[in-house]
């Protein structure tokens, strides 16, 4: 055959007559997306993403089925190419019904492999579920002790009895490992070269940390308290977070390559500007370390105290002088943690003053059972109106009771007073746990109308060059641990690239979503929750020991056998969804009616989910022209069309069951080996 030459994106290529341009294009390293092209089998041209612009030439040629010839100026990503491969893709996913992540992983802030690490446990290898969870996660812990799970809320196992407990089995898994003298050490990266300064050693500085150094960077981790660990060591009580296993895990951060210096306060050890010099990139992760005001009449005087420095106080085993009879005003997980904190104290009464109802309580549910169950007082609807004092210190809380109201942006219903209604409440000290504020004192950065500081939300830069923001101290304010973490991740990566010479913004990727209903599982065997039990409250709130000791190995392994494995197990190798995240897709433009989807087994060692399948006929094809069967075919016409097997006698479904080939060529995940 002769030889033909074209140039393809400016490249000058050389190919033979009778080859595509997809196999020209292949041999110089230039890709065209495609889903329908196989080597194997002949070409067929079907799911259109193959397409490319030739000079001269007014419509676009599909790639995979179109001869190279000799003179030809290809494009393979001009506007009209990736419109309409943009088109194809939206077209696709509008009809296509799978999971690509579970909702668990969905609902974790720091997108943690939720299915794949419970899945393991449940197969007893606690070393790969710890290495699955890092990859987003460098403190799984120390995060299994204290994570209000978001997870869990959306675990599909609540529609059949209760949602699986992942926070409690990524807590066993990861204690497990810790105890292993043999555990998971992570791949650092060649060096190259760069500093990177991170101020603030809580969740989102050591995530940050951990994630630059193992990418090869030079990281020194500056905190201003004595040890690190920042809100996990200071503003969460010891019998939830055994302050062990943060030394533990910081350890394990130190020794991937990150450097620490602990005790240095920027602005009066070291100016910011000094700082900033001694570094390519600054990442500021400082958090939100000083409490709310209440607000109220009062508030000076002694005995009221902000919920964090009470917290804070007690971990650095100096506690302020709280008395017998204390109110800790809020409803959040920090009130939980001043309020239990109290009691184990000694004292011996405890008001929790909350302005809306239990029902409206962010606060974790079990957090407040066992603050009940450990003698904690709620006033629900009530506020405070007024700290009454004599000499200089709190004596009595005027309380103004209240009503709910109308909703409010956050969809609870607005607390109003009502009128000339009080109560009182005889009191030695006064907590405020009603929120959480930044202090930027000193770091010349740009704040936004609340005081915090004003970060991009996709390249988290701030407004001074090579400093970057993330976690508490940022946008939206304070969170939970796990949403600082997984900001951190995210900023990782942007500042590697920032420091490689290209910023690259993150970009939230485009997953396929399934909507189901109890009805959906209501074939599935009811399995009961494993429950824990904790230790007696009348026990309990004399020490500050943890509650519990988690899950044994046997009950870890039990609870993980319950998950339904929603996400798609070709997720991470699934080219529809690799394309869609190229391309910036938006399906929902061509919202409407969807085919009806079933799953089946009649391959016998296939599950075949029709949903899934984007009738790129590759599984045909592969099945009649390299395993010479036949067995599959595309049955119907038009919106209705589908793939379907048929076995003309007992010997096909026996070869059926040894060949897999048709599943090895999927290229979504319609088609999942069982066995």
């Amino acid at each position: 055959m002769s030889e033909i030459k074209l140039t393809i994106n400016g490249i000058a290529c050389t190919g033979t007559q009778g080859e595509t341009i997809l196999t020209v294009a292949e041999r110089y390293g230039i890709v065209i997306p495609t889903l329908c092209h196989n080597d194997a089998v002949a070409h067929y041209g079907a799911c259109g993403l193959c397409v490319v612009e030739c000079e001269g030439t007014p419509k676009l040629l599909r790639s995979c089925s179109t001869l190279a010839a000799d003179g030809m100026v290809i494009h393979t990503e001009g506007e009209r190419c990736v419109q309409a491969r943009r088109v194809a893709l939206e077209l696709l996913m509008s009809d296509h019904d799978g999971d690509c992540q579970g909702p668990c992983r969905l609902a974790c802030p720091a997108g943690t492999d939720c299915q794949a690490y419970v899945k393991q446990v449940a197969l007893g290898n606690t070393k790969e579920a710890v290495r699955i969870v890092k990859q987003r996660l460098p403190l799984p812990a120390s995060i299994g002790h204290v994570c209000p799970h978001p997870c869990e809320k959306d675990c599909r196992r609540g529609l059949v009895e209760e949602p699986i407990s992942i926070a409690l089995i990524k807590r066993y898994m990861s204690m497990a490992e810790l105890q292993d003298p043999d555990r998971w050490v992570p791949e650092r990266a060649a060096a190259t070269g760069k500093r990177v300064g991170i101020i603030g050693g809580g969740p989102a500085g050591l995530t940050a940390a951990y994630y630059l150094a193992l990418k090869g960077h030079d990281v020194t981790l500056t905190e201003q308290m004595p040890q690190m660990g920042g809100m996990l060591r200071y503003g969460i009580p010891q019998y939830r977070l055994p302050k062990d296993v943060v030394d533990a895990e910081v350890a394990e951060i130190a020794d991937a390559g990150v450097q620490m210096e602990n005790g240095v306060k920027l602005g009066r050890d070291v100016s910011f500007a000094d700082y900033r010099a001694k570094f390519d990139a600054v990442i500021l992760a400082i958090g939100a370390w000083k409490s709310s005001p209440l607000g109220c009449p009062g508030e000076e005087l002694g005995g009221v105290y902000g919920g964090i420095d009470f917290l804070r106080s007690v971990a650095l085993h100096e506690p302020l002088p709280i008395g017998k009879n204390v109110a800790v005003v809020g409803g959040g997980n920090t009130a939980m943690d001043a309020c239990r904190t109290a009691v184990r104290l000694g004292a011996e009464n405890v008001y929790v003053i909350y302005r809306r109802t239990r029902a409206e309580m962010p606060a974790a549910a079990d957090e407040i059972e066992e603050a009940i169950e450990e003698g904690v007082t709620f006033k629900f609807l009530t506020n405070p109106a007024e700290i009454l004092g004599a000499e200089g210190k709190v004596r009595q809380v005027k309380l103004q009771v209240m009503e709910l109201g109308e909703p409010d942006a956050s969809g609870r219903r607005s607390p109003v007073p009502v009128e000339g209604k009080f109560e009182y409440l005889d009191v030695d000290s006064v907590i405020a746990a009603i929120g959480q504020k930044v202090d930027p004192a000193g770091f010349d950065v740009e704040l936004n109308r609340r005081g915090i500081i004003a970060a991009d939300e996709s390249t988290f830069r701030t407004n001074l060059e090579g400093v970057f923001a993330v976690g508490d101290a940022t946008n939206r304010g304070a969170d939970i641990a796990i949403a600082a973490i997984g900001e951190a991740n995210k900023a990782a990566d942007v500042v590697d690239s920032y420091l490689r010479g290209a910023i690259v913004p993150y970009r939230k990727p485009f997953v396929s979503k399934r909507s189901l209903t109890k009805e959906y599982f209501a074939d599935r065997e009811r399995i009961a929750r494993v429950h824990i039990v904790n230790r007696p409250a009348e026990e309990r709130r004399r020490d500050f020991a943890p509650v519990n000791a988690g899950f044994t190995a046997a009950e870890a392994m039990r609870e993980a056998a319950r998950c339904l494995e929603c996400g798609c197990h070709d997720y991470n190798d699934c080219a529809l969804v690799r394309h869609a995240n190229r391309y910036e897709i938006h399906p929902e433009r061509f919202a409407g009616e969807k085919r009806q989807h079933t799953s089946e087994t009649e391959l016998v060692t296939i599950e075949r989910d029709q949903g899934k399948c984007i009738l790129c006929a590759l599984c045909v094809r592969v099945c009649d022209e390299v395993a010479h069967q036949g067995l599959l075919g595309l049955i119907g016409r038009g919106f209705t069309t589908v793939v379907k097997p048929e076995f003309r006698d007992s010997d096909a479904v026996k070869v059926c069951a040894s060949c897999r080939k048709c599943a090895e060529a999927c290229p979504t995940g319609a088609l999942k080996i069982l066995k």
